[in-house]
Parts: C-alpha cells; structure tokens; sequence
C-alpha cells in the first residue's frame, strides 16, 4: 500500500503526467548525458539532460527542477515523455531535469520552500534562485548545440521552482511558465486561510525526511492508516496531537507546521509572491480552476507580476483539476461534469508550444498571438480572451443573505438563521469514502445536494435566473456571525443549481441524477481565530455579532438562464481540513480531547456576498 501511496501521490504532484509520446520515441530521438553540475558553495546538483541526435540546428533550453526526483536514473535509461508536451517534444528542445538541493542524486540539505535570500553574501549564502542561476549559467556554456536562451516550467512544487528561477536574473532565461504553482504554504496546499488541510497530513512525510546520502530510491514512506475510510480514520484519531504516533522527530515539515500554527517569520519568508518585483523573462503563468491543491498560488503569481513588473505576462486558466493540461485526455471531467473534448490537448498546440516557441527559438521576433488572459468559462464551457484579468468590463455587485435567499435587498440586522456545530459529528467534504491518491480532486464539482440537506449547513439561493450570469474575478464573502464558542471556522460554497429538465450525462455518478444538480463551483475556509490577522489569532467574544471577510478565490463561470445560485455556510468541513476545538487554545495541534465543544452558530441577514460580474 505505502508503495502504490507514492506512485499515485508522484503521478499526481511532480507533474509526471501521461502524454503519447513512447519510450521508443525519445530513446530514438534524443541522446542522455548525466551530470552533478557544481553550485558556488561546492554543493553538485544531478541533472539529466535530453539532447535533440539532429545536430543540423542549435535548440532552445526548457528546464523543470524538481524535488519529485529526475527516474529514471541512467544514461540509457529514458523517460516515457520529455518536455511540457509531445508537441513540444517533436519541435525540438534541449530538455533539462534537475534534481533540487538536498533530494534525491543531489547533494546539501533540502529546504521546504526555501527562503529567498535578496542581498546574498560570499558564496556560503544560497538558495534556488543561485541554484536556478549556476545551473543555467553551465548549461549555456556547456549544453551541445544550445542558442543561448533558457526557459523553465514545471507543475506544482516545480512550478514553485519555476518561479523562483525569475529571482535568478540570468541574462539566458527569456521564458518561464509557473503551472499550479505553490506560492505560500500558509495558503497554498497545507493551509487555507489559516486551516489545516487535513486531508494532506499523509503526503508530509514527503516533504518533511532527509536524506541521508545520494539515492535513487525513496527514503520516506507513507503512513499505513489500515482503512480506505479517511473520514472515519480522522474522527476516531480524535486531536491532532495523537496522529504523532505516525510521525516521529525526524519528520521535520510535521514539526514544522505543529509549532507554527499562524502566519508567523517561519511562514512569511518562505513566501515567494513579495519578492516578485522588476520580473524581466516572459511569464506564462497557468493553473486549473477546479485545483484542490494549487489555485491561490497561480492566480497571486500573476498578480503580484502584474502589479510591479513591465515584462510580458498572461495567465491560462482551465478547466483542470491538478496538472490536468499536462494529460492528454481525449475529455476534460472533473467528478460528474464534463466541460469539452481535447481540451488540454488545444492548450499545449495553441498556448504553452507558441508562448515558448515565441520566446526561446524566435527571439520575441514577429507577431505573439497570445492574449493577456486566456481563460475557460466553466458554466458556458468554452474559451474566453481578454486584454487584463479580471476583465476590465466587470463590476461589483453586493448580494445579501437574507432568509434562506440571495437578494439585493438587505435583511434585517439582527435577524439571524443559526445550527449546531458539533465536532463529533462534522460535516463532510465529499459524499465519497475513498479518495483517490492521498491528496483530494474530484470534490471541487461534487454535488452539494448532501450537505444542503443537513441541519449544520445553512443554504441561500435566487430564484431560477431570467438571463444568464457570468462571474469573472473574485468573491469576497462579508459576514455578520456569532459564536456560542470563542473560535470557530466558517466554510462558504458557492454553487451552481441546475434545472430539473437538466440532460443526464455520461460522466455523472450512477447514483446522482443532473436534474437538479448542485455543482460546487467555489469554496472557502476561514479559520476564525485569523479574521483580523493571520500573524496575531484572537477568540471571539461568545454570542457576539462579529465580521468575518472570506475571500474566494476567482472564478470564470456563466450560470445560466434557468440555473440558481446558491451559497452554503457551514462551520466543518472533514477531514478537508482538522477540526477546530470551538472553544480557544493557543495552539490547536497541540488541544486536548476535552477543548472540542459544540457551539450554537449564528448568521445575521446583513451578510452579504459580493461578486465581480462581467458586463
């Protein structure tokens, strides 16, 4: 089982994806060198390099670094696909794996999102933006048959990589492309707005174990929980605290993210979005709407190089779970909903091959034909192009919550509707007993029909649309709550109702029906204790009427005539994320059994959600 743990968790994290190009394709194509190129500090860093054999013309360098290991290891030994995708493959790039510090053949201690250091020192001080730098700086020295340019991508952790490679500022880099992106670990995968993603506890041992010499083998293993039942595993584990008996002292990131339970120096230099300033490469930032693990982080990397860089920017957005556009399916399905045939395959022909084909073999010489945005709407399911993002010709438009509806007009102020919140009995995430992998996915679409009909989750919802409507941009969810505790999460789900005459499909479960759907479409957690400040936690007051500001991440989706919209609040969310005591502790990795209480939640009529409305 732990074995089959890390096959699914690799597949679906380094950015290892199924393409169509054989083994015998690449082996016949392109020749392997191996080599430990020296960083400054002395330390070598194994990197596998994929030369085109046609010596007629000299390629542009792609590169992706990674901690998910360069396998297979040999010079005759190949990979079953090589580059971003076969398209780019078969135009012919050197192709360029490295393993980062401290992982796998390389040498030096690995560092989980590695701090940037901005005024380095001596050549003692280093970090992956000298890595990226060095290792460059070789290849275009050293690499047969290289033009001098060099572009980096990667999907997921390497696509944190592929970011940190703008803060090398070698003059060869002219094309990156971060993909699902991590940016912050105090919001991205691990945490969300100051929860904990339970439902990653079993892939910490990946990040979190050193190594203890060069290895080409794992030196980590995944936890054996001896069920396939998650949600009962977690409820019966009971406190953080006891899952300590699965992870020892030696598992550094679970110690980690133990003793830095808020926004504290530990979390804030590990960022990466606040160093972003006077990017020069081009940008291709790209990431899926329905990525359980990476969507704050590509919608902030564009941001932040948006708003304090000149250089040449734009943003894809699919309708992709995790690393999707990286698979050539012959369908884009997430959970029950399918939204197009060949999807990702458009997206690697006509975006990602022309954005580094533009960039790496022309020169930035001629017409790019690529918009600022390229983005999918999922409730119209078809592209969409812009010149900015959000698109210039939106709004805001404020919704009150008001009476189990979502009006315009506001309710009164301390009117209110309220559940119990029990701890012992939470609401789940997904109707589904086993996940897939050991990270979550196909929830970000599930039917919310079984959460809406339980007494712990309060529902608001329009009338059936007369026209359609399309949110572009961000949601940010303005509440007026009470607390019989003195903490408390507040989870908000924006969802899409579909018709009762709705066509069955396909894809949809055997035990669902399309008629009357409740397509998720956007979620957020906020743990209470952050409301105010993610760096200072404070309780609530008991029974105190209080503002809570969540924010959704961004959304592209036409709900359509005859469809409603809908918001569900909630206070658990299991095993998503861990279940908050209810009643304050400093620390809640470390409360006791007897710190989980039921609370009585209220929220009041001026709630109100405001959407950004494309016009």
């Amino acid at each position: 089982m732990k074995k089959l743990l890390f096959i699914a968790f690799f597949a679906i994290t380094a950015g290892v994806f199924a393409q169509d190009n054989s083994l015998s394709t690449v082996g016949e194509n392109y020749t392997k060198k191996e080599v430990h190129i020296k960083m400054r500090d002395g330390a070598t860093l194994f990197t596998a390099i994929y030369t085109p054999k046609d010596k007629s013309k000299k390629y542009p360098i792609i590169m992706q670094r990674t901690p998910y290991s360069c396998a297979p290891y040999g010079e005759n030994e190949f990979k079953k696909s090589i580059g971003p995708s076969e398209t780019m493959m078969n135009e012919g790039y050197i192709v360029v794996y490295q393993d980062v510090r401290g992982r796998w053949m390389s040498d030096g201690l690995y560092d989980n999102m590695r701090a940037f250091i901005p005024n380095k020192k001596g050549k003692t001080q280093v970090d992956e933006a000298s890595d990226t730098y060095d290792t460059i700086d070789w290849l275009v020295k050293n690499a047969t048959n290289n033009n001098g340019n060099v572009g980096v991508w990667g999907i997921s952790y390497p696509g944190f990589y592929s970011t940190y490679s703008l803060l090398s500022n070698h003059p060869a880099l002219k094309a990156v492309s971060p993909q699902a992106c991590i940016s912050d670990f105090f919001f991205d995968d691990f945490h969300h707005n100051g929860a904990y993603l339970l439902s990653y506890w079993k892939a910490t041992p990946l990040f979190g174990i050193q190594k203890s010499e060069k290895t080409s083998k794992s030196w980590y293993t995944f936890p054996d929980l001896g069920t396939k039942d998650d949600y009962q595993f977690f409820l019966d584990a009971g406190p953080l605290s006891n899952l300590d008996k699965y992870y020892g002292k030696e598992d550094e990131f679970w110690q980690q993210l133990k003793d830095h339970s808020s926004y504290d120096d530990f979390w804030q230099k590990r960022g990466i979005l606040q160093h972003l300033k006077d990017i020069k490469p081009a940008v291709m930032t790209v990431g899926g709407w329905f990525d359980a693990e990476d969507l704050y982080g590509p919608l902030n990397t564009y941001q932040a190089i948006e708003k304090s860089s000149k250089n040449y920017n734009t943003i894809v957005m699919g309708p992709w779970s995790h690393g999707d556009w990286a698979r050539n399916s012959a369908t884009a399905t997430i959970g029950n909903i399918k939204f197009g045939d060949s999807v990702s395959s458009f997206y690697q022909k006509n975006i990602e091959a022309n954005f580094f084909r533009h960039f790496l073999k022309d020169n930035a010489k001629g017409e790019n034909k690529l918009p600022e945005a390229y983005v999918f709407d999922t409730g119209a399911k078809d592209w969409k192009t812009y010149d900015a993002w959000p698109p210039k010709n939106t709004q805001k438009e404020a919704y009150f919550l008001t009476q189990n509806t979502i009006t315009e007009e506001t309710g009164k102020s301390n009117a209110f509707a309220e559940f119990i919140s029990d701890p012992k009995k939470p609401v789940p995430f997904t109707e589904d007993i086993n996940q897939k992998g050991i990270t979550p996915r196909k929830y970000m679409t599930d039917d919310q029909r079984f959460a809406a009909r339980r007494p712990d989750v309060l529902v608001y919802e329009t009338s059936a649309l007369s026209k359609d409507m399309t949110l572009a941009g961000d949601i940010l969810a303005q509440l007026q709550v009470s607390t019989s505790g003195t903490d408390s999460d507040w989870i908000v789900k924006l969802i899409d109702v579909f018709p009762a005459d709705e066509p069955e499909t396909a894809e949809v479960a055997p035990y669902l029906k399309m008629s009357n759907y409740h397509m998720m479409v956007r979620s957020e957690v906020m743990r209470g204790r952050f409301r105010n400040s993610f760096i200072n936690p404070e309780p609530f007051v008991a029974n105190q009427k209080t503002a809570v500001n969540i924010k959704l991440q961004d959304v592209m989706h036409t709900f359509k005539k005859g469809h409603k919209i809908q918001v569900q609040i909630q206070s658990t969310w299991f095993p998503l994320i861990d279940l908050n005591p209810q009643t304050y502790v400093d620390n809640i990795f470390y409360a006791k059994e007897s710190d989980f209480k039921k609370q009585t939640q209220r929220v009041y009529d001026n709630s109100k959600i405001i959407f950004t409305v494309l016009k």
